[in-house]
């Protein structure tokens, strides 16, 4: 049996381990998804909340995460899931609209959010600006004179007197009488039948003459 060698070196003793979580961290090269401290650690988030919002994403553009499609995925149920959902949406993680399609139909679309304390600091509550149109080039066209602009109007004068009257506006002259014309006897009314007759001066028309004759004979 061999003597126990009492001047050997002791083995060296494992060290022993730090109090707390400890490390050991692997790059990724694939199939993985950054999340911040401000999520991983948040102090009013609860567990189940930040767990789904690290699953939500790693989850691809276009993947359904309605209450019913996690529930199937996870054992919580679809209360916790919901209540874990209003929580993200609370805390800006998450943002569902209600959007209506050109046939009628309502949809809820989704919205995640991985780091909104850097959106808050970005957009502060304000809009972002509109960019500014140029201003349209100047028209090579003349521009259309304004019919109400121009010299102002000569007020009429009234003229005092007589006006003369422009003699290539008068008609033309009548033609003389023949020589020799007489003028015909004007009309005169009969003193027996009331007829009108022409003659140089009043009496009977030529039928009540003869009989008034005969009368007095």
């Amino acid at each position: 049996m061999a003597v126990a060698q009492l001047n050997a070196p002791l083995c060296a003793s494992p060290p022993v381990p730090a109090v707390g979580i400890r490390h050991i961290n692997l790059p990724h090269n694939e199939r993985f998804v950054v999340v911040g401290n401000h999520l991983a650690q948040h102090d009013r988030l609860s567990l189940t909340a930040i767990g789904l919002s690290v699953h939500i994403q790693s989850l691809r553009t276009g993947t359904r995460i309605s209450v019913k499609k996690l529930a199937e995925r996870f054992p919580e149920g679809e209360d916790r899931i919901s209540d874990a959902l209003n929580e993200l949406e609370r805390y800006g993680y998450l943002r569902r609209t209600r959007v209506r399609l050109p046939s009628g139909q309502l949809i809820t679309t989704t919205e995640s959010f991985s780091n909104p304390p850097a959106m808050r600091v970005r957009a502060p509550g304000q809009p972002a600006p509109v960019p500014q149109r140029e201003a349209p080039p100047p028209s090579v066209e003349p521009p259309v004179p304004d019919p109400v602009a121009g010299p102002e109007p000569v007020p009429l004068r009234q003229q005092t007197g007589p006006r003369p009257r422009p003699t290539e506006l008068l008609p033309p002259p009548l033609p003389a009488a023949p020589p020799g014309a007489s003028r015909p006897d004007p009309f005169q009314t009969c003193d027996a039948c009331d007829l009108a007759f022409r003659a140089p001066e009043p009496g009977l028309c030529s039928a009540c003459a003869p009989v008034a004759v005969l009368v007095a004979s």
